[in-house]
């Protein structure tokens, strides 16, 4: 029992947290009609559905395969990394920079065994991670805290896009730029002689005496894209598109999403991280009675209306930057500025994003001994990810 509260408090600590002020802000205020307005239920349902269908892709392996392919075509040490990067930078926009890492990561770590760079892993992963977190800043999906402000706002997607796209490409091209000093054009030999499968299979199924991953169970290895529910998964994810965007109700993308998964792979509810949306409910009673105490509420407004970006970007430094939009938007109406200061502020300190927990617990499971080194290293770069794009902020924002 001991040991199992122990694991809970390391694996939800932020929806304790959050557990623990909405319950202590009911005492404050106690429970009326009122608090039926308080959870926004649009954020809710599109956040469930993107989850269960992205991980139904993950599920079948669409994007190590894609990862397999790429790295196909990969002839030197600097176009290995790069490749990697761009993994994450590009799949994060559409399926979240948590999901791009947990696909990700370890695949890199196999990949980077095969070529014999593991001497390169730590300064491989803090890159790869800084690229899902530049990569989801850019697009509503790509993040969970972007849908939930697209939501609250009604802000178009063209719009929030706009607002993120010299953010998400200069940090794009800081990356490659870093790749191409540090990584030379040493030969990596060890992929001409293996196709694209060669790679996937070495680095899902390297023995078949091990535990195979779900992409082998469900599908059969060698069953290609996942088969027919690939293209049930795509048209879903266009569902949820449309949903975010207004087209459709979202009472219809939530029978359709739920509906098609009973079918296709009904496991894929226990996979989700349902913690997510729950620790998303607990802030908004929190925020929504606060929000009725006049002393706090004109406390934080004014500590939040100086400054809104530079507050976001260092309240995401504590807490992440997820918990700092929900608490921020509830006392700030400058969208603009806590958009960005909000997704800059995902990079810094380890925790200013929860998904960079998921680089570093990848790498270190692998290689316990180099913790702080992997500390260090993306404390360091993640530092002047966010000075380099905290000055541009204050280049372009009036």
């Amino acid at each position: 029992m001991r040991r199992w509260l122990i694991e809970l408090l390391k694996s939800e600590t932020i929806l304790i947290v959050a557990s623990v002020l909405a319950l202590v802000s009911c005492l404050i205020v106690p429970p009326d009609a009122d608090y039926k307005s308080y959870v926004h239920m649009s954020t809710i349902s599109q956040l469930c559905c993107l989850m269960l269908v992205v991980c139904g892709f993950q599920r079948i392996g669409v994007f190590r395969i894609i990862g397999s392919r790429l790295l196909h075509r990969v002839s030197t040490a600097r176009g290995l990394v790069i490749t990697l990067i761009a993994l994450t930078y590009f799949s994060a926009m559409l399926i979240t920079n948590d999901v791009a890492l947990v696909t990700f990561i370890p695949f890199a770590i196999s990949v980077l065994i095969m070529a014999n760079m593991e001497d390169r892993a730590v300064l491989v992963g803090t890159l790869m991670t800084i690229g899902a977190n530049v990569g989801s800043m850019l697009t509503p999906i790509g993040n969970a805290h972007n849908l939930y402000l697209k939501a609250l706002t009604g802000m178009p997607a063209t719009e929030m896009i706009g607002i993120m796209a010299p953010y998400s490409a200069l940090a794009a091209v800081m990356l490659v730029v870093i790749s191409c000093v540090v990584f030379g054009k040493k030969p990596v030999s060890e992929f001409n002689e293996l196709d694209g499968s060669g790679i996937e299979q070495g680095v899902l199924a390297p023995e078949s005496g091990k535990h195979q991953p779900d992409e082998i169970r469900i599908t059969g290895y060698g069953a290609g894209y996942g088969g027919w529910r690939t293209v049930v998964y795509a048209l879903l994810f266009a569902v949820c598109l449309l949903a975010v965007n207004g087209v459709i109700p979202l009472w219809l993308m939530c029978a359709i999403v739920f509906a098609a998964f009973l079918f296709c792979d009904r496991k894929v509810f226990k996979h989700v991280d349902w913690g997510l949306p729950l620790t998303f409910t607990m802030f908004f009673i929190f925020i929504g009675n606060m929000k009725r105490v006049p002393e706090f509420y004109r406390l934080a407004a004014s500590l939040v209306d100086a400054h809104p970006l530079e507050v976001a970007v260092g309240s995401s430094q504590l807490i992440s930057n997820v918990p700092t939009t929900l608490l921020l938007s509830g006392f700030c109406d400058q969208w603009r500025p806590l958009i960005i200061g909000t997704n800059v502020g995902g990079m810094g300190t380890l925790i200013a994003s929860m998904a960079s927990l998921i680089g570093y617990k990848n790498v270190t499971r692998k290689y316990p001994h180099q913790k702080g080194k992997y500390l260090a290293v993306y404390t360091g770069v993640n530092a002047v990810f966010v000075a380099v794009l905290l000055t541009l902020s204050w280049i372009i924002e009036p």
